[in-house]
């Protein structure tokens, strides 16, 4: 009997969601080995994971579209799309698109409801699939794993959903993010054309992101002679154009660097020589960034909503200038995300204050060691177990 696991979004790199299911896929390889399989929509150029091209794999060739329009159509039927996976014991969905089965237990990951806090954020042909299906997919699902405490609330209180169907899950960093030594700092740094000082952002350009905001604390910052470029890397993803507008006028848009594609194997180093992290997202559901960059001994700025308190081992609650310490074992210094002067504020205080800094990456380097792939995919088979009783 096997396990299906769906790798679609590892495969066809889609962010967050893809580190999610191909760390997750690496880990569970270890601790399932052969009862594993993986399931993805294969479209042209589409590759198996590498290193794992040994493990059995079931697709469909279809377009993103077409293929979530067939399964919502499925769901909706109750056409049982079984013979896509033989001999399964039990279906993991990893993104939101759950396939429709008969008698074959389901694991559906949920990440965030963003679209339904946001919908201005989501473009609207997505966020009318998503709140079409998502109550229906949550509804079916046998059980849901959450990749946070704020996800899990967000998901019973959207859907009704009850707190027994629901486990909270952590990602995790994956273990290339740990410390760099100077010289390899040194020569990536070199590379990309970075400087020696600058405050670095990962992750997808997109309003949500808060880059805006950013982009004005950051022309502060620079203006007092503390930094000497924002460093932005992640791709375009939506909605982009008023930051992009508002950088144009910026007088810091030289010093906005956008090192383009980077390799996994290049993003620890350029973590590790960064003056900070700066993260002031307004909203997560997880929001991995914050924890490789404290696993690379990176201080953290971040928001103080959402998930970000909770990974990063904080109450919510707001930056202090005046403070002398972050919450008490916080990994980082949190702010208001909807404030410029409290995020230049908080990253003020790590640009000026040496033992502060020093005391973020120490507490970043602990708090980032309490999460792991390995303790991850455990869970998530705990979770099989409890759902498909009779195949472990």
């Amino acid at each position: 009997m096997t396990i299906y696991l769906d790798i679609s979004a590892a495969v066809h790199r889609r962010a967050g969601l893809g580190r999610y299911a191909e760390s997750l896929a690496r880990a569970m390889v270890t601790q399932l080995g052969n009862r594993l399989a993986f399931f993805y929509n294969r479209e042209a150029g589409i590759e198996p994971l590498a290193g794992l091209e040994h493990v059995p794999g079931r697709t469909v060739s279809l377009g993103y579209k077409p293929w979530r329009l067939l399964v919502w159509t499925g769901q909706l039927m109750h056409i049982g799309f079984n013979r896509l996976l033989p001999d399964a014991t039990l279906f993991h969905a990893t993104e939101h698109l759950l396939l429709p089965l008969r008698d074959i237990p389901t694991v559906l990951t949920v990440h965030d409801l963003i679209f339904r806090r946001y919908p201005r954020h989501h473009k609207p042909l997505n966020r009318w699939y998503l709140n079409a299906t998502m109550p229906l997919f949550c509804r079916r699902a046998d059980h849901i794993i959450a990749v946070s405490e704020q996800s899990k609330r967000d998901v019973m209180a959207a859907y009704g959903v009850s707190a027994d169907k629901i486990t909270v899950i952590y990602e995790a960093a994956d273990p290339r993010f740990r410390p760099q030594s100077p010289d390899r700092v040194a020569e990536v740094r070199s590379r990309y054309g970075l400087p020696e000082r600058y405050l670095l952002f990962v992750g997808t350009i997109e309003p949500r992101k808060n880059l805006g905001r950013l982009l004005f604390a950051f022309e502060r910052l620079r203006a007092e002679n503390l930094t000497d470029a924002l460093v932005i890397v992640g791709k375009r993803g939506w909605l982009y154009e008023d930051f992009f507008a508002r950088l144009e006028q910026s007088p810091a848009r030289r010093a906005v660097l956008f090192p383009g594609f980077v390799p996994d194997a290049d993003l620890p180093a350029i973590y590790a020589g960064a003056q900070a992290l700066a993260f002031p997202s307004e909203f997560e559901g997880f929001g991995l960034p914050v924890l490789e960059a404290m696993a690379c001994g990176t201080p953290v700025v971040c928001s103080n909503t959402s998930s970000l308190p909770e990974i990063v081992g904080a109450s919510q609650e707001r930056a202090d200038p005046a403070s002398e310490v972050p919450t008490e074992g916080a990994a980082a210094l949190l702010c208001d995300p909807l404030e410029v002067d409290e995020i230049a504020a908080a990253l003020r205080r790590v640009l000026t204050d040496g033992d502060l800094a020093e005391a973020l990456r120490v507490r970043g380097l602990k708090q980032a060691g309490r999460f792991s792939w390995s303790r991850a995919a455990a869970e998530t088979i705990a979770v099989y177990r409890k759902v498909a009783a009779g195949a472990f």
